[in-house]
């Protein structure tokens, strides 16, 4: 099967990835293999993931730094959308692949390699983001999911390996499916398939139990600035620093845990547990901070444009057309959303509990209901006849 002779691959450091490598030379005769690690701060050891690939039969192993990017170039633009798929998750994991996506695209592109491959199963949501970002990014590349078609079990994966030197796992492999970055960690798998069980205190690592997280609450100041966060308590913070200090802050008080059932792209319903403190956090204070200098229109209607911008990321949409477009509306909002928001952390719960900004619209002596109280009671009337005509003569007829 002679697909492609030079291919850049996705690569984890994970049984199914290192197979990949001896797989797509033996199998589909590719004549090289270039894997590419992306560092999305998830904490792994690097350097012995770049060495196994090499050890595996790839010819080069490349590793991205892409931290900075994630955050700047698709976390924040994400905050500034309030984007949460199905109303609660953040979608951190989905952020990640159409930038992995780019990285694989350059390399190809930098190395003269005629394909792109990845580990992708023909379940997942993985799949489609990767094929779709890298179709948008350079259509001529051919796409290799090797995973997806060789029809191997766990046990005849972990084989293959062995016979081209690949190592089986040293210890007995977690039952639970993990990813990991900067902004979130995915649990599946195990008993959490079953949707009944409740997920065992062993799998979270981000976030603590309530019976362990402080009796005391703890405030923070959130600074935003034209609608991403810059500042923590008072003090500037690069992107990075502001997401990690964040997730430490947040998860300490057991807050940003999300256990539900989530519509796959694929037609299948899966049973997805997330640890993601800093974006729960973020997307809460920056909407609040939305009502405050948002108009009211301009509120209401972005409310529909964000579910829409949290179906373009899930469904692996990033560059495309929609999602373009709807970037120059959600920045054309944001021009005046800087301010500050006090959040208090507590037994799980991340509440805002003041709020201010230079550009706010709540004027206070139209809000108040005491004697500096400058609205025009007798104005109301009047509108209240005109706003209520077409229901009176309805209710006439």
């Amino acid at each position: 099967m002679g697909r492609a002779k030079k291919v850049v691959l996705a690569y984890s450091g994970g049984v199914d990835t290192s197979v990949c490598i001896p797989y797509l030379k033996q199998e589909w005769g590719v004549e090289e293999v270039i894997t590419l690690a992306a560092d999305l701060g998830q904490g792994d050891e690097l350097e012995a993931v770049r060495e196994k690939a090499l050890k595996s039969g790839a010819s080069e192993s490349l590793i991205a730094d892409v931290k900075d990017s994630f955050i700047q170039e698709y976390v924040f633009p994400a905050i500034q959308a309030n984007a949460l798929y199905e109303q609660r998750y953040p979608l951190g994991t989905a952020l990640a692949r159409p930038l992995i996506a780019k990285a694989l695209v350059e390399a190809a592109n930098k190395y003269g390699a005629d394909a792109i491959a990845h580990g992708c199963t023909g379940k997942g949501n993985d799949q489609v983001r990767f094929d779709v970002s890298v179709a948008a990014l350079n259509p001529h590349l051919k796409i290799l999911a090797p995973a997806r078609e060789w029809g191997m079990s766990r046990e005849e994966t972990i084989a293959y390996g062995e016979r081209f030197g690949i190592p089986s796992p040293v210890k007995k492999s977690s039952p639970y499916s993990i990813d990991k970055n900067l902004v979130v960690r995915s649990i599946e798998a195990g008993v959490l398939e079953d949707p009944t069980v409740e997920p065992p205190e062993e799998i979270y690592e981000m976030t603590k139990a309530i019976a362990n997280t402080p009796n005391e609450p703890e405030y923070i100041d959130i600074g935003f600035t034209k609608g991403i966060p810059t500042a923590l308590n008072g003090t500037s913070k690069n992107p990075v620093e502001l997401i990690t200090q964040l997730n430490k802050l947040a998860g300490n008080h057991g807050v940003g845990r999300i256990d539900m059932i989530e519509n796959r792209l694929v037609g299948i319903k899966s049973r997805e547990i997330y640890e993601s403190p800093a974006m729960v956090v973020l997307i809460q204070a920056h909407r609040d901070l939305e009502s405050l200098t948002l108009t009211a229109d301009v509120t209401h209607y972005k409310r529909g444009i964000e579910e829409t911008y949290s179906q373009i990321i899930y469904n692996g949409l990033w560059y495309s057309p929609l999602k373009a477009a709807l970037d120059g509306f959600i920045g054309q909002t944001q021009e005046r959303v800087s301010g500050n928001i006090r959040v208090k952390l507590f037994k799980g719960n991340a509440t805002i509990v003041g709020r201010e900004s230079q550009h706010s619209l709540y004027t206070p002596d139209l809000a108040t209901y005491g004697a500096d109280d400058k609205f025009n009671h007798q104005a109301a009337e009047g509108f209240i006849y005109v706003w209520g005509l077409p229901t009176r003569i309805w209710a006439q007829r």
